[in-house]
């Protein structure tokens, strides 16, 4: 499981507590930011449950209609709504003896949450469409990035329901916080692309590139440090990774194109081209040796350029650098 890979101490820390209430039949919120393995978390916790052989259904809110969220999570009976052409089992009852995942459980709209806190306190609801009750016997593990306290003081979540899902709060730590974990994580995935694309050689990733991916904030986190290494690889076709791809949408043929009108005509200097050039070339050169740590031959593959180039650009716009 690959979100389970990892060393650092907040991660093992975290593997600890989820461990922990696995074994205790009660309600669990985790939470994390995107990209960070909400769903691998809580598909860990039911598997270390009690309730391992059960099912284990997931519910992701976020792509359903808050109109349809009620009548997916507690079925309907036929003839509840126009198109209700049979009865439909809701994913409670799909879940019946295991655990339910919901997936963004903060967009769930709040007459729904009313009907999801008498789950929680008596383990029953009713169709929609019907005024017969179901009794269900489930474990519910909620999901979100969303701040819920800050949802309840604004009206937008239940507090009593929110009381009654938090026996535990799991927050999973960001990626930027687990240190080599990246790299571990990040070979796992390229030997698994390496695999997958039928590689005689599982590609490696140079110092440069080991620097850049544990400098990087990662605000997509585990998930889009997958998706970044796998780009990587397939491009390699094996041995040393170089480079790699932070912002895929970045268009290499956007250029700033200065229209031919009279009202920007007039806002622009053409006499001040060469100083409007030496100022660009300053910011890039200053933008890049912050990023290397005033390493010239790092800041010099930043831009692309060869070393004695830099060295000609920070000797015209004297630049005060004395690293190597």
């Amino acid at each position: 499981m690959e979100t389970a890979i990892g060393n650092s101490e907040v991660f093992l820390d975290f593997q600890k507590r989820l461990a922990q209430v696995a074994l205790v039949n009660r309600s669990v919120l985790i939470l994390g930011e995107r990209g960070s393995g909400k769903e691998m978390a809580a598909k860990r916790l039911h598997y270390l449950s009690s309730r391992w052989a059960g099912n284990l259904v997931t519910v992701n809110c976020a792509t359903l209609a808050p109109s349809l969220i009620e009548s997916e999570l507690f079925g309907y009976e036929k003839g509840a709504f126009t198109g209700a052409n049979e009865t439909r089992k809701g994913r409670f009852e799909e879940a019946q003896g295991g655990t339910i995942f919901l997936d963004e459980i903060g967009l769930i709209p709040l007459n729904v949450q009313e009907k999801l806190l008498r789950v929680v306190e008596y383990g029953t609801f009713e169709r929609v469409g019907s005024s017969v009750t179901h009794e269900t016997d489930v474990r519910i593990i909620g999901a979100t990035n969303s701040d819920l306290v800050k949802m309840v003081e604004e009206g937008r979540f239940k507090a009593d329901l929110l009381d009654r899902l938090s026996f535990e709060v799991l927050y999973i730590p960001p990626l930027r916080y687990r240190g080599g974990d990246i790299l571990e994580l990040a070979n796992f995935f390229a030997q698994k692309m390496a695999m997958e694309c039928n590689l005689e050689q599982v590609p490696y990733f140079s110092a440069d590139v080991q620097d850049i991916m544990l400098r990087y904030r990662w605000p997509g986190n585990v998930r889009e440090l997958k998706n970044t290494v796998e780009r990587a690889v397939y491009r390699s076709g094996g041995g040393e990774i170089t480079s790699i791809e932070l912002d895929p949408f970045k268009n290499p043929f956007k250029v700033d194109v200065i229209e031919s009108t009279t009202e920007i005509d007039k806002d622009i200097n053409l006499s001040s081209f060469e100083t409007a050039r030496a100022n660009l070339e300053k910011s890039y050169l200053e933008k890049a040796l912050a990023l290397s740590d005033g390493n010239r031959k790092k800041a010099a593959k930043l831009l692309g350029i060869s070393y004695d180039q830099l060295r000609g650009l920070i000797k015209k716009h004297i630049i005060d650098n004395s690293a190597s």
